[in-house]
């Protein structure tokens, strides 16, 4: 008697499968269209001062002429220093959280709620304690070094908890089939967990480059914002975001830098982001070659 009920409700579970899916194309196609209705109208506002000149050139008048090169050399060196930092103390933290230390343990409770703490907090809060510390304690004053070391403490609790899901998300029997083999605790981790995890590491570390790249009110505690060229770590200098916040709100006439540097900065974060997924596929493709 229950054989018509089952095979009409087939086509109902068919159709519920195509509105399902319908809907995530959908929000795909949004998601999509709306980046590229922001790079589109960014091309359109920018590409006209885009040149080899601009990129290269000091600003000048404000920023109403000349180019962005000492904001992009001051952007660089600020994430450098910021990832040189923070992922060796946060993939080395991930390792700690989910290799050694059991989950419901007190110390690794208390610092996965902290972390968790530390990524709430409004990046303005992260410029305070940046200036105050770094700036003024510790005798660095509005310097790229003060500015990369804020941007590193920004940074961590990304990358901490990124790498922390990527290790946990190995099924354990991986881990004890490798043990059973007579691997030690090392080999399984960088010659097994770490290529399986690798997509989850390098989705974190493209999302703290992308807000490192795009933060202001903590640069403008620490790194300053002095547009000329820096010559040392100790010297300030403007990174591109904050530029482009003085282009477009205190600078009359700066509306087409401002696009242009903002174009610049997407390009940047596009050539970072396909680098860094090319470089993860040819770590895993290697891995799995010579294993």
């Amino acid at each position: 008697m229950n054989k018509p009920s089952t095979v009409m409700s087939k086509p109902n579970h068919l159709l519920r499968d195509r509105v399902v899916q319908l809907l995530i194309y959908l929000v795909v196609l949004g998601v999509s269209g709306v980046f590229l209705w922001i790079l589109l109208d960014l091309i359109r506002g920018g590409s006209a001062l885009l040149s080899w000149d601009f990129l290269i050139d000091v600003p000048r008048d404000a920023g109403r002429s000349g180019g962005i090169g000492s904001i992009l050399v001051s952007t660089l060196l600020v994430l450098v220093i910021a990832l040189l930092v923070a992922v060796p103390l946060g993939w080395a933290t991930a390792v700690l959280l989910a290799e050694f230390i059991p989950v419901m343990s007190l110390f690794g409770r208390l610092v996965r709620y902290s972390l968790q703490v530390l990524a709430g907090v409004p990046s303005i809060v992260f410029g305070l304690f940046g200036h105050a510390f770094f700036s003024i304690y510790l005798g660095l004053g509005f310097s790229i070094l003060s500015g990369g070391l804020t941007l590193a403490c920004m940074l961590l609790p990304i990358l901490v908890s990124t790498a922390e899901a990527g290790l946990r998300a190995v099924p354990e029997s991986y881990r004890m089939s490798a043990a059973a083999l007579g691997m030690s605790r090392a080999a399984i981790l960088f010659h097994l967990l770490l290529p399986i995890a690798a997509p989850a590491w390098a989705a974190g570390l493209l999302l703290g480059i992308g807000r490192a790249a795009a933060e202001t009110a903590a640069l403008l505690f620490t790194s300053g914002y002095v547009d000329r060229m820096p010559e040392s770590l100790l010297d300030s200098g403007r990174v591109l975001a904050l530029h482009i916040f003085d282009l477009s709100m205190n600078v009359p006439g700066g509306d087409a830098p401002a696009y242009a540097s903002a174009l610049v900065l997407i390009l940047l974060l596009l050539v970072i982001n396909i680098a860094a997924i090319q470089l993860t596929h040819f770590w895993q493709r290697k891995k799995l070659r010579t294993e």
